[in-house]
């Protein structure tokens, strides 16, 4: 695919050139369909080349050339050249699309080479509206671009094109002025030039992702900078945030990357609140938040960090004091860094570094390193305690030295747990039994309170150390909540930002659990209710007829319970997507009875006051009882005869606005002159207070449209004109040349519109302003749209420059005699 970054950059001679490449190899080629646009170099790259005859069919009075489908599968080479994979194809065929054709000839075997351009794409399509100001009716779905297999930019600076167009290599000589004024400016084909070569990058990176999914690379490749800041909740986040913003921009706008960790093992300054007004001001920058689980910190950022292929990761300094430090060991900075490889790692300073932060509590989960160390030291510290009191014999009576011993055997509980305590409480005992109760030296017990001594001391012991195992346990279940609640809530705040299409959802699934897909499948009738989790691949039904499959890693059992509850979310995505298809279904409906409502209102009066004035007038005429002179019976003709018109009107409009509602319009396309035209619309007017002039209507060329529907629609609009236009002011109409459009604007000095009224005025059957229903149906201007984009054209409202309003009517030229194929005239192309 040749994708193009703006009109006119050359994709279909690209095309073409690789086409006659392929031959020369020897590869059967043809040309299925190929867009020159009367363009002499690139009709010469057809020579040599097999052309598949075009299909012809008749359309609106005219006949067009199509790709002829079936010729091609018939003919079966095994490369097709396709132009133009946008195109919409003339009713009648099997396909609505082109892309749709080129998908039968792919399911064929055929090979297909095929152009497009940036602003076709429909994830761009509003995008390139907003910057050029023309939209684009012919677009096609991203998806069915990203299959291609190879895709190929078609690129040319700005200023380049603007002089191929002036030299006449991509318009008629005609056309180049208004072109160069409008869709090809210079900002307008930067923009688009950006557009392209980013949707380049992103489905280049893509490719590398899958790449490097399919290969298990987890090392770094450096390729592109993405930044990650870690985010705890704390109140030096915005800081470590906005750092990270500048280092991704001062790396070529790099992309930035916030993730949270919501760890097992608790994180007790993390606030929810802060973390949502993080996510907001990441976003605003236009990064990405994320959140995942891990019960290791250090680990879970860096393993979240090679998955996105991350090069720097962004760190605050700890909020631990110098004693803390003294006493814990390594932190999660000084441990990512240690873990970090080939990730560059940023430490930053903040206003809350060193300023203290709680001690760990005996309550958290103990790491390995104290669970290995527990027993040595229930072992050691009462050999080394016997020792110290040995050289102070005689100092301390028995109760000190027992107390001693029990101070140490609680230290052993606390720092290693049960079985380290009960170790060291037995160690104690011995020791003291032996060296410090009488008789020394022997392990026996004479008296009955040494007896009971050592008893509370063995049972004191073992109760801290329960208390201290209990503590570590609930500690744990309430971290472990903890991180399910933080996690859940990032979920419900997608949600409740709109994000809850099930694709981002089940996104949001696999990069929380870490797993390498999710996916939606439906549920065979035998599935269980509960989690299954064989060889890496994890099913959790989501709803009564979905399994939630994730594939990857084993889940711990403690996982589950939050995996279940992130199905429970999808299952009400889907339920939520069902409902607004149905309420879709329902608003048909609804609106077309708010029409009848506002018809009927509507027609109460205006129908009804053109009928009493043409009564009146030819009731006063039939009167024998009132002799009327030669000009006042010409003024009650005059009277019934404007009514008639008025009534005729108006009878028109509903007419015509119930038959496109209905989509029962006829059209009857044709070469349509505005100087023809214009004269019989306004024969159709009442005389008007206001003076209309008219210019540049007869040097502009033909319009396809219906002569009776642009009469309509040009007496609507001056209708609206003079309504609006204040005393002494006249409306104005100009005819104007936009690459394969002419515009007709209708301009008037009236109070103008808000930015907030430009579409409420399509409404039908309201008039901005009223009051009351005297002003008429109000179908002028939603008639007029709907018969100029029936008739394939637009109708929008400008400002009118120093007050005022013009709408423009835009209507695409009508081919010359000799270029019967209408694709030339399709915008942007």
């Amino acid at each position: 695919m040749f994708l193009g970054a703006a009109p006119g950059v050359g994709k279909t001679y690209r095309m073409l050139d690789e086409g006659r490449r392929r031959a020369r190899r020897g590869t059967d080629v043809v040309v299925a369909y190929a867009e020159c646009h009367a363009r002499p170099r690139t009709e010469e790259m057809l020579d040599g080349l097999e052309v598949v005859p075009r299909l012809q069919r008749p359309y609106r009075g005219a006949v067009f050339g199509e790709l002829d489908l079936d010729a091609v599968l018939a003919r079966r080479p095994a490369v097709a050249l396709v132009d133009e994979l946008p195109h919409s194809n003339i009713p009648g065929g099997r396909n609505a699309k082109r892309w749709q054709d080129v998908d039968e000839l792919l399911a064929a075997g055929i090979d297909v080479v095929t152009t497009v351009n940036v602003q076709h794409l429909e994830s761009l399509n509003d995008v390139v509206e907003k910057i050029t100001g023309v939209p684009q009716r012919e677009t096609v779905p991203d998806e069915v671009v990203r299959r291609a297999h190879q895709i190929e930019l078609v690129d040319m600076p700005a200023e380049a094109l603007r002089r191929r167009m002036a030299h006449g290599n991509i318009y008629q000589p005609e056309k180049i002025d208004a072109a160069l004024s409008h869709y090809f400016r210079v900002g307008n084909l930067t923009a688009l030039r950006e557009l392209a070569l980013l949707w380049v990058a992103g489905r280049v990176d893509e490719t590398l992702q899958k790449y490097r999914s399919e290969h298990g690379i987890g090392t770094v490749w450096e390729t592109r900078e993405r930044v990650v800041v870690a985010l705890t909740g704390g109140p030096e986040g915005t800081t470590l945030i906005r750092r990270a913003e500048r280092i991704a921009d001062r790396s070529s706008g790099g992309d930035l990357l916030a993730v949270h960790v919501a760890r097992s093992d608790g994180l007790a300054d993390a606030s929810p609140a802060a973390l949502a007004k993080q996510r907001a001001l990441v976003e605003s920058l236009g990064g990405s938040y994320h959140s995942v689980v891990g019960d290791h910190v250090p680990t879970a950022l860096l393993d979240f960090a090679r998955a996105e292929n991350a090069t720097q990761l962004v760190l605050g300094t700890s909020r631990r004091g110098w004693f803390s430090r003294l006493l814990a060991s390594h932190g999660i900075g000084e441990t990512t860094v240690e873990l970090s490889g080939d990730i560059d790692v940023h430490m930053v300073t903040h206003e809350r570094s060193g300023r203290g932060r709680r001690l760990p509590v005996p309550g958290r989960l103990l790491p390995r390193s104290r669970r290995t160390a527990g027993p040595v030291a229930g072992l050691l510290l009462p050999i080394l305690l016997t020792a110290a009191l040995a050289n102070t014999r005689g100092t301390l009576n028995l109760t000190s030295e027992a107390l001693l011993f029990l101070v140490t055997v609680v230290g052993v509980a606390c720092f290693g747990g049960v079985l380290s305590a009960l170790l060291a409480s037995l160690t104690a005992s011995l020791l003291l039994n032996y060296y410090f109760i009488p008789p020394s030296g022997e392990f026996t017990i004479t008296e009955p309170n040494n007896a009971l001594a050592l008893a509370v001391f063995a049972g004191v012991a073992v109760t801290v150390a329960a208390i201290v195992d209990r503590s570590l346990r609930l500690s744990r279940r309430a971290a472990s909540a903890t991180a399910e609640a933080e996690t859940l809530s990032s979920m419900a705040g997608n949600i409740l930002r709109g994000d809850q299409a099930v694709s981002r959802l089940l996104e949001h699934t696999r990069e929380t659990f870490g797993m390498e897909s999710a996916e939606l499948v439906p549920r065979g009738d035998q599935e269980t209710e509960m989690p299954v989790d064989v060889d890496g691949t994890v099913k959790v039904p989501a709803g009564p007829d979905r399994l939630l499959v994730l594939k990857g890693r084993t889940l711990p059992a403690s996982e589950h319970r939050v995996l279940t509850a992130f199905a429970a979310h999808l299952a009400a995505a889907l339920d939520h997507a069902r409902l607004t298809e149905a309420a879709a279904e329902v608003e048909p409906v609804k609106a077309a009875d708010r029409m009848r409502t506002a018809l009927l209102a509507a027609v109460s009066h205006d129908l009804r006051t053109p009928l009493a004035g043409g009564r009146a007038a030819v009731s006063s005429l039939r009167s024998t009882e009132v002799e009327f002179t030669a000009d006042q019976r010409e003024e009650l003709l005059a009277t019934a005869e404007e009514s008639l018109i008025e009534l005729n009107r108006l009878v028109d409009n509903l007419l015509d606005m119930s038959r496109l509602r209905a989509g029962a319009l006829t059209l009857h396309l044709q070469p349509t002159a505005f100087a023809d035209v214009f004269p019989l619309a306004l024969d159709t007017l009442a005389a008007t207070p206001v003076p209309i002039r008219s210019q540049g209507l007869d040097e502009i060329c033909d319009v396809l449209a219906d002569p009776p529907l642009l009469e309509r629609v040009i007496a609507n609009l001056v209708t609206n004109a003079v309504r609006h236009s204040t005393d002494g002011q006249s409306v104005l109409i100009t005819a104007s040349s936009l690459g394969p459009w002419v515009e007709l604007r209708v301009v008037d000095r009236g109070p103008g519109l808000q930015p907030g009224d430009r579409d409420r005025i399509f409404v039908p059957f309201q008039r901005l302003g009223d009051t009351d229903n005297t002003s008429g149906l109000g179908l002028g201007l939603a008639l007029s749209r709907g018969l100029t984009e029936a008739m394939g054209g637009t109708l929008t409202p400008e400002d009118t420059p120093g007050g005022g309003l013009t709408m423009v009517l835009s209507l695409r030229a009508a081919p010359a005699a000799d270029t019967p194929d209408k694709d030339a005239w399709v915008p942007g192309r």
